[in-house]
């Protein structure tokens, strides 16, 4: 009778550790993670009315939404490593520039989450572009396995053909029922090239739609057909983010799916993308996770960034930091503030985010960037050019290779041809002063540096100093005065395009018009 309880016993303990393993399994939620190529903060949930996002705004309305998301580097490469390694781009090596090599040494999330058993999929565009070997130099596949078989006509010529819906179900019908999985939504749109005048042609919009054109911008015919053209790619990621919704629901899946929808930097645009201003950094950012959220619906003030990404997805999917084989993280989930009922400032301490900028392109002297570091707050945007003698586009003889070639682009370059004063072609593509400072809350385009007037030195010297002292205990080479590393990086692409062009060769610049090329010297002023 003894050895009868005993075994009864013995199995009721393992009965039970099967099912807390069960229910610990069915805690973890799918995972959605979409981010768009170019998109800065522009849906119907944020209030414009030139771009319909109907996707977007449902995970906004039946989730939360951040006021304050930002990326701390505005280009693909770089920015897409921060998310995958929960690390700012000073902390990546290689990886925190453009067209580089993510080192082998850095593991991604994606990669932690398919050695625990998860289903990982991609559809589109994942990191890049650069080169992401293991230690022997084998490919890596570090934002899971490619699900793109599935194609559609574009809705215009220079638009790419995954139907990305289409593959999020291909990736669906693969899954081992049971597992948890992460899909990566990695849409292309909206970046460039765009096909001139869609938005008005096939997408019905009108120029006087657009509310308000940036000052730092001419609020020209020209420059409202670009705007709206993005606004119809945007529309375009949307479409699809709506489709895989529905698939979801559809499934019954939708609410054990936390969904996280952003973008990897601001709009492809002069004085935007490859720059550290507020447009550059701030981009969208909405999160739906109903079984994980107490109040939905809120609108959420804390400022938060993409080196938080890796510690959310961990902290989601079970997995401890020490676990994962990741070095360490910077950034911090996001989960106490999903799993808040405050909207607004939930976390008093996230009240700022730091920025930067290293090589985003090719095209300077030496394959050399334009390093920069920053921090923004609620009222403030410091900055601090660590090469101010460079130009920060790019060099005017190579066509400005740090801005994607478009009509506005075209457009404030033939501004400046004519008259090298034009207010527009300085804040796009002039020289800067060392430092520059400028007060959000009258002027959150930047069009005003501050820097030099003595009435905000105390305060530049503040932000300056926590700036400073926040990426000294991160380690960036930068603080230590050994920031010429990042200058030492050769490129994957493009390596000494500066020096062959001058030479009288042509490389491959694809990202560029042939009228952003400077045919005459420009002085620096």
């Amino acid at each position: 009778m003894r050895t009868l309880m005993k075994r009864i016993f013995t199995l009721l303990i393992i009965a039970c550790g099967v099912l807390n393993a069960a229910a610990a399994e069915a805690k973890r939620p799918n995972i959605l993670f979409a981010i768009a190529d170019d998109w800065g903060p522009h849906a119907g949930a944020y209030g414009t009315k030139w771009v319909k996002t109907p996707g977007f705004d449902r995970i906004a309305k039946e989730g939360v939404i951040f006021k304050n998301a930002y990326t701390p580097m505005a280009k693909c490469a770089p920015s897409r490593a921060i998310v995958l390694t929960g690390r700012h781009l000073w902390q990546n090596e290689e990886a925190g520039n453009h067209m580089a090599v993510f080192p082998p040494k850095l593991k991604s999330w994606p990669e932690v989450l398919m050695a625990k058993g998860w289903h990982m999929g991609i559809t589109g565009k994942g990191w890049g572009p650069g080169i992401a070997n293991d230690a022997d130099g084998k490919p890596r596949q570090i934002t899971g396995k490619p699900y793109n078989k599935r194609k559609a006509k574009p809705p215009t010529t220079a638009m790419g053909n995954n139907d990305y819906a289409a593959n999020f179900t291909d990736f669906l019908e693969e899954k081992e029922e049971g597992k948890p999985w992460c899909f990566w939504y990695g849409s292309t749109e909206p970046h460039r090239g765009y096909e001139f005048k869609t938005g008005v042609e096939k997408g019905g919009k009108k120029l006087s739609d657009i509310d308000r054109v940036p000052a730092y911008w001419p609020d020209d015919e020209i420059v409202r057909h670009d705007m709206l053209d993005y606004a119809y790619e945007v529309e375009h990621m949307d479409t699809h983010l709506t489709r895989m919704i529905a698939e979801l629901e559809k499934r019954g899946e939708l609410d054990n799916t936390l969904i996280i929808v952003t973008s990897d930097h601001g709009m492809p645009f002069p004085r935007v993308k490859g720059y550290a201003y507020h447009d550059s950094n701030h981009i969208p950012l909405a999160i739906r996770f109903p079984g994980g959220m107490k109040k939905s619906g809120r609108v959420i003030d804390d400022f938060v960034d993409f080196t938080d990404i890796a510690a959310t997805m961990l902290d989601y999917a079970g997995i401890a930091e020490k676990d994962s084989g990741m070095l360490a993280i910077t950034g911090k989930s996001w989960r106490p503030i999903l799993e808040s009922e405050k909207a607004g400032q939930v976390l008093a301490e996230r009240d700022h985010v730091l920025i930067g900028k290293e090589r985003t392109d090719v095209g300077r002297p030496h394959d050399w960037g334009y390093p920069i570091r920053g921090i923004v707050t609620a009222t403030h945007l410091y900055l601090k050019n660590y090469e101010p003698t460079r130009w920060p586009a790019g060099n005017p003889e190579t066509g400005y290779l740090d801005t994607d070639g478009s009509p506005t682009k075209s457009l404030i370059l033939e501004m400046g041809r004519k008259d090298r004063n034009d207010k527009y072609w300085k804040l796009n593509f002039g020289i800067r002063a060392a430092e520059e400072f400028y007060d959000l809350s009258v002027d959150a385009d930047c069009v005003y540096n501050l820097a030099g007037e003595s009435v905000h030195e105390e305060k530049i010297k503040s932000l300056r100093t926590r700036m400073e002292d926040a990426m000294k205990a991160q380690g960036d080479p930068r603080m230590m005065g050994q920031g010429k590393i990042f200058d030492e990086y050769k490129p994957t692409n493009g390596e000494g395009f500066y020096e062959k062009f001058m030479k009288g060769e042509k490389p491959n610049a694809g990202w560029v018009n042939e009228t952003d090329f400077e045919k005459e010297p420009v002085q620096q002023p």
